[in-house]
């Protein structure tokens, strides 16, 4: 160990005893007229250079409540800064002190996200942490994504972030996306992307391929049944089917139609297993909308800024009322992040899609029924197949 490493580690032992203190987790003896304090154990203090990160191990005494560790971790940051996580159970911990924090503003680099998605299968880039490290998660394993958020907080660039991760990261033949925008101001960019199959804004044309879906949810059902697996990616190479994600912007402006919800309520309790996904947002969380079944299925949220603590614990993203920052999020999945989120300018977007772009015309067309004479066939109807 060098001077320099020796007297960084003094600094930080000597106020880990201070944060110690602060915190009330200490014992004392008396001895003759001096109180003599005895702290919680350091084991080790190790600062990692490459990774900008020092962790600090150490043990509770016997008889200290560890529910006081989390309770107090707020002076941890009085002493550290925010930066920090603590790891631990019962008696032994880890305090990771991270020097990088998370950045106010993030340009979406797919470079940099790259790396971070390539171990899982269906990649969700979330952005960084208060830690400044990426997060992201698997779609297989954490199933149906719902975001929220007001005009200008970041929520449609997170929607265009994800599905341009999507799409660099994926062959078309490995993932199909159906993207439905009630407020027809988002997915225009996504209309002649191989992977796509459609993009959607009329109530009508969105039902037929929520349809579709069903059909789809209902071959793939039959056919896990029948070669007796638990997953399609379990199925024979003839019968391998691709991820299909459905996301939908301001779904909210879809309550009205039963068999619309009644489609997604199914989606989101049986997809996972057979490789559909959902993404659901809105601008202004409705209770009625997201009833019990639909939010308990739909295991990550996104609250960036809400209006009020109703809608942030509609979202279950307690917190998101009071955010400030554009483009910050309180993420909920396997516990609560807060993220700022890739911001992905839209003539960024269009260059970064460009490569994947194809002409549609030879497309077919899925109903349920044939159209009536009269109706004119929208834009919107094109693109689907299957």
């Amino acid at each position: 160990m060098n001077l320099k490493d020796y007297f960084y580690k003094q600094k930080i032992k000597s106020r880990m005893l201070d944060c110690f203190r602060s915190s009330g987790l200490f014992f004392t003896n008396q001895r003759s007229n001096r109180t003599i304090y005895i702290y919680p154990k350091i084991h080790a203090i190790v600062h990692k250079e490459n990774e900008k990160t020092t962790e600090v191990t150490f043990s509770l005494l016997n008889g200290m409540d560890p529910k006081e560790v989390s309770k107090k971790e707020y002076v941890f940051q009085q002493y550290f800064g925010k930066a920090i996580d603590i790891d631990g159970d019962l008696k032994k911990y880890v305090l990771t002190i991270y020097e990088a924090s998370m950045p106010s503003e993030l340009t979406y680099n797919f470079k940099d996200i790259q790396p971070v998605i390539a171990p899982f299968k269906l990649g969700v880039i979330c952005g960084k942490d208060r830690n400044g490290k990426y997060v992201a998660f698997d779609l297989l394993k954490q199933p149906h994504i719902l975001i929220a958020g007001e005009t200008g907080s970041g929520k449609s660039t997170q929607l265009r972030s994800i599905l341009t991760t999507f799409i660099k990261s994926k062959k078309p033949e490995h993932l199909r996306l159906f993207l439905a925008d009630c407020k027809k101001s988002e997915f225009h960019i996504f209309r002649k992307v191989e992977h796509v199959e459609c993009v959607l804004s009329n109530p009508k044309s969105i039902k037929r391929m929520l349809k579709h879906i069903k059909k789809e949810l209902d071959e793939r059902s039959d056919l896990t049944e029948t070669f007796e697996v638990s997953h399609v990616d379990e199925l024979p190479k003839e019968h391998k089917r691709p991820y299909l994600v459905v996301c939908i912007d301001e779904f909210v402006m879809l309550r009205k139609d039963e068999e619309i919800m009644s489609i997604l309520t199914e989606l989101v309790a049986i997809g996972r297993t057979l490789g559909v996904f959902a993404i659901l947002s809105m601008q202004r969380p409705n209770a009625q909308v997201l009833d019990t079944t639909i939010r308990a299925n739909l295991t990550v949220s996104m609250g960036f800024k809400l209006r009020d603590k109703v809608e942030s614990r509609i979202v279950n993203t307690p917190g998101a009322d009071k955010i400030e920052t554009s483009g910050r999020l309180i993420m909920n999945s396997d516990k609560l992040y807060e993220i700022q989120a890739p911001y992905l300018e839209m003539d960024e977007a269009k260059k970064l899609l460009n490569p994947f772009c194809v002409a549609k015309e030879g497309a077919k067309m899925v109903y349920d029924e044939p159209p009536k004479q009269e109706e004119k066939k929208s834009i919107d109807d094109i693109n689907l197949f299957l």
